[in-house]
């Protein structure tokens, strides 16, 4: 052979050597694992009849990306969805939140702000009051979510941990009670995600996030999340459900540390 073809054939091979392991690790999809460490393996199907699921395909701001979930009504088989679970791939921690949604609250839609901290698949796995599993995902480009210093700066956060939002979004056909309704509640907390490195003495700020929040009408569940490190900070969850005439709503929601923030307000059917 050839001196010079010699030289390009080792080429060749050493590039390859090279290159082969950076596409395995391209190639990999967490996705299979995920369904057995947070799905117990079992079958999921398609859930595009069930739910959407929207996000945008680039985000402007992996710290705070916007995800709404849409749910569906089925009227043939008589089956509800009952709980939705937001999965991340790429992130650190791929289990975003679990939505349990109240028997009788209908919730229709739900939206919150999660960190996004690779180009990655999100999947929304819903299930249905039959115990089985539908799933459907989508693509985003997004980095260093999980990562983003804080938006606020720690004296300000301090100084607003716990307090607690209501806003109600009321039709003027929708009455002072009963029907359609359209409401957000925003809590003010850190949710640092144990990724954050501090930037005065560059040492990582230990995770610390509301993990679970619940929300009532009188005494009847409307919706809960179980939310992890994905949840962006000052989580905010906005959602539309049908009340039941009750005359107050509820929220109790629980961080890491163990504190209870917890509010009531009178339902007047005006904007809060």
């Amino acid at each position: 052979m050839p001196r010079l073809l010699l030289r390009n054939a080792c080429i060749a091979i050493c590039m390859s050597m090279f290159a082969a392991p950076a596409a395995a690790v391209e190639a990999i999809d967490p996705w299979p694992g995920l369904v057995q460490d947070i799905f117990d393996n079992k079958p999921i199907g398609d859930g595009g009849d069930l739910i959407a699921l929207d996000m945008p395909a680039r985000a402007e701001d992996a710290a705070i990306v916007p995800v709404t979930l849409r749910i569906k009504p089925d009227t043939n088989s008589g089956r509800r969805v009952v709980a939705i679970t937001v999965v991340i791939d790429q992130n650190p921690a791929p289990m975003a939140a679990k939505f349990v949604l109240g028997a009788d609250a209908q919730v229709s839609e739900i939206a919150t702000r999660v960190r996004v901290n690779n180009y990655t698949n999100v999947h929304a796995v819903a299930e249905t009051s039959d115990g089985k599993l539908h799933m459907v995902k989508t693509y985003v480009k997004a980095s260093g979510g999980c990562s983003a210093p804080a938006i606020k700066n720690v004296e300000e956060s301090k100084a607003r941990l716990g307090q607690i939002r209501y806003r109600q979004f009321t039709k003027p056909a929708d009455g002072a009670h009963g029907g359609a309704r359209e409401a957000q509640v925003m809590i003010g907390h850190p949710n640092n995600s144990g990724l954050q490195m501090d930037q005065v003495t560059q040492l990582y700020v230990p995770a610390y996030y509301v993990d679970r929040i619940r929300l009532w009408q009188d005494d009847a569940p409307i919706l809960s999340m179980e939310g992890g490190i994905s949840i962006s900070e000052d989580p905010n969850i906005r959602f539309t459900y049908v009340a039941n005439g009750a005359r107050t709503f509820r929220i109790e929601a629980k961080d890491t540390d163990g504190h209870v923030f917890e509010k009531t307000w009178k339902i007047d059917g005006s904007t809060m």
